[in-house]
Parts: C-alpha cells; structure tokens; sequence
C-alpha cells in the first residue's frame, strides 16, 4: 500500500479514535446529549429496562459508552488496515445515523440552521471518505497508467 494512503487513512482514524474517547472521557455530558435527541421505541422499551436493572445505568448511558468504544474500535482498525472495509461500511451507517438523529437542519429555520447544515455536510463527506476506503480494501493494486487508455 503506497505510503499516502496509509498516512492517510491513519489521519482520518483519529478522528473517530478521538471522538470515541472523548464519549468515553464524558460519559454523563454525551447520555445528556443522547437522551434530547434519541428516543427509544416502545417495542424495546422491556428489553432496555432489563439492561438498565443489569447494569445500574440508563439506556443513554449505554449508549455513549457502545458508541465511544465502537469508534475507538473502528479508527483503530482502519488506522491498522485490520478489516478496514467491514469497519468502514459499519461506519458509514452509524454516521449517517448520527447525521439523521444529531443534525436535523430540516427541523429549523433558515438562518439558524447554518451550522447544523455545516456539520451535516461535513459528515456526508466523511461518509465519502469512508466509501473510498471500503472501496480500496487491503488488496494490493496493480500500477495503472496514469490516464488509462487516452
């Protein structure tokens, strides 16, 4: 694998290694976020009262910690090429589900959802990235002309 590549798949890991550890580090800060915005269904509500009598934690703390843990995970696995392609498609899910339940720019006005627009733009192209990496793979490339066949 050519040497940008990995230097920039590595980059782009520390994103989601970082943001996972900062859920992680804040735990009560990302359930308080979690818990505005996510609401859970009533078909799971037996099954989350369950895992929150298991643990002693509500189910918004559950899930900053599933998610912190899960993007630590996976930016360490595309940082070290281990089942970049199945951690990347997983990715692409989950950001497009944190875009759909965290940036609803849809649900405001105009002028005011400028930033939340940004930000939604802003994982769109992560999901890009992540598109191009599943794309990629581990596989080694052959060496293809430079403008293919002009």
């Amino acid at each position: 694998m050519p040497a940008f590549i990995t230097f920039g798949r590595i980059l782009f890991a520390v994103l989601f290694i970082y943001l996972g550890a900062t859920k992680l580090f804040g735990i009560q800060a990302t359930a308080d976020f979690i818990a505005t915005k996510v609401t859970i269904p009533a078909a799971l509500a037996p099954y989350t009262a369950q895992l929150e009598a298991m643990t002693a934690m509500t189910t918004p703390q559950l899930l900053a910690i599933a998610g912190g843990a899960f993007e630590i995970i996976a930016g360490l696995m595309i940082a070290l090429n281990f089942g970049a392609r199945f951690f990347s498609l997983v990715l692409i899910v989950y950001v497009a589900a944190a875009t759909f339940y965290f940036y609803d720019f849809w649900n405001q006005a105009p002028p005011e959802n400028g930033k939340t627009l940004v930000d939604a733009l802003k994982n769109l192209s992560i999901i890009g990235a992540l598109f191009m990496i599943a794309g990629y793979g581990r596989d080694t490339r052959t060496a293809e002309p430079a403008y293919g066949d002009v």
